[in-house]
């Protein structure tokens, strides 16, 4: 969440934030409305105690000269009961006030490109070239068929739609994908292997509920949730915890499995890997210091985009336009990897720079190295490095050979123990 000192002092720059992605602004004048009501009440509780701390003094002083002080003890326990009631009050109104602050998004960078949606993002990279071949390009769930390296119908009938199963060398290869990021990524990043399983705190920290609960499987006996990234148990790891200056920044890499209802997303992009519920990844998750968090995110794309480079696959980088930023995002990266058979690029990663709005609600910070300073709240951010769903996808059509067999890259044949899948 944003800090509410920002929606007192300066509510318009906050509703023009609001305006620029698309987004109502009447939860601002909400918690205005509510933080006033929260002032008004501090105030009268106030009162109450310093009159109920006079006429405790009275009453002293009458019982010390024997005079009767019923009246003004009858009168001191009804504002005692008063401020009980305002104290309650006070609590529900500021459970209100934190519930309405999730209902306002992270500030942007200032210099995010404005726009609406999709079509209003920018390329600002393009690296490699398109695969060229005088023969038709074959999807990636043919190609799967064809080699019996993919099958989407075990899946189902296993799990449901939308949950792959790597078969043979099809395995092999997404397991070697893993590996190689990980190996990659862990010259500079600590790796991690965190719990699939969540509990309801770690997902509110990361703003994953109450807002996109749907969007979630949920084990309801024991409320916990499937993590959708391994963003939620990463940055749980610092949550409530006042960090070293000297440790920033702190660097994490970490595999897991991931899972997403995805309810209501259904489109024309539901085939094989291109909408599923079950996907692997590698996260990248920075938790530094505010004045190098731009720096850092830059850093943190570089480290993405290497690994697609290392394979070899075409790729672009898009910035997120206002509208079209995530809500917890000030500044957001996409990496779209090429589909020969699809001929679009198709979304590999987003590196995102969140500020300081997870690690408020999770109440992460560091002290500065000043004399007696007092402790700030870090920036996170993350980012995929990478999603191997869609990667697999341009990976499989990509290296295709006309006869319809793959060729592995170079980087992952010390992982594969084969270089050609026919």
């Amino acid at each position: 969440m944003i800090d509410i000192k920002l929606i007192r002092e300066n509510p318009s720059q906050v509703k023009e934030n609001i305006k620029h992605r698309g987004l109502d602004a009447k939860p601002v004048d909400e918690v205005l409305s509510l933080d006033q009501k929260r002032r008004e009440t501090i105030q009268e509780t106030e009162k109450l105690k310093n009159l109920r701390n006079v006429t405790s003094s009275e009453i002293a002083k009458m019982k010390k000269e024997g005079k009767d002080a019923s009246e003004k003890i009858s009168a001191m326990k009804k504002t005692s009961d008063d401020i009980k009631k305002l104290d309650e009050e006070l609590t529900e109104t500021e459970k209100q006030i934190n519930t309405k602050m999730l209902d306002v998004p992270n500030m942007m960078e200032e210099n995010v490109p404005k726009g609406k949606n999709e079509k209003d993002n920018i390329e600002v990279k393009r690296w490699g070239e398109k695969p060229g071949g005088d023969f038709k390009f074959l999807d990636h769930i043919q190609l799967g068929k064809k080699l019996d390296i993919l099958d989407f119908d075990t899946g189902a009938k296993i799990a449901g739609s939308g949950f792959p199963f790597y078969k043979g060398k099809g395995a092999i290869l997404e397991r070697a994908l893993i590996n190689f990021m990980l190996d990659t990524h862990r010259q500079k990043y600590t790796e991690v292997f965190t719990p699939f399983i969540v509990n309801r705190t770690s997902m509110e920290v990361t703003e994953k509920v109450p807002k996109f609960e749907d969007d979630m499987y949920r084990i309801d006996v024991d409320d916990l949730f499937a993590i959708p990234t391994a963003e939620v148990p990463i940055i749980n790891i610092h949550r409530d915890e006042i960090l070293k200056h000297d440790q920033l920044p702190i660097k994490y890499c970490g595999y897991t499995a991931c899972f997403r209802r995805e309810a209501g997303h259904y489109g024309k992009e539901t085939k094989g890997f291109l909408r599923v519920h079950q996907f692997n990844k590698v996260e990248l998750v920075n938790f530094c210091k505010p004045d190098k968090s731009y720096t850092e995110l830059e850093l943190m794309l570089k480290d993405a985009t290497a690994i697609v480079e290392a394979l070899n696959i075409h790729y672009r980088v898009i910035e997120l336009c206002s509208g079209d930023l995530g809500f917890s995002s000030a500044k957001t990266f996409d990496i779209e990897v090429w589909s020969p058979a699809e001929d679009k690029f198709l979304e590999a990663s987003s590196v995102s720079n969140f500020t300081d709005y997870q690690s408020r609600r999770a109440m992460i910070r560091y002290r500065p190295d000043e004399p007696k300073a007092k402790p700030e709240f870090v920036h996170i951010l993350n980012g995929s490095g990478l999603a191997t769903s869609r990667l697999m996808v341009s990976l499989m059509e990509s290296y295709q050979t006309p006869e319809g067999k793959i060729i592995v890259p170079k980087v992952l044949h010390k992982y594969t123990g084969f270089e050609i899948i026919g």
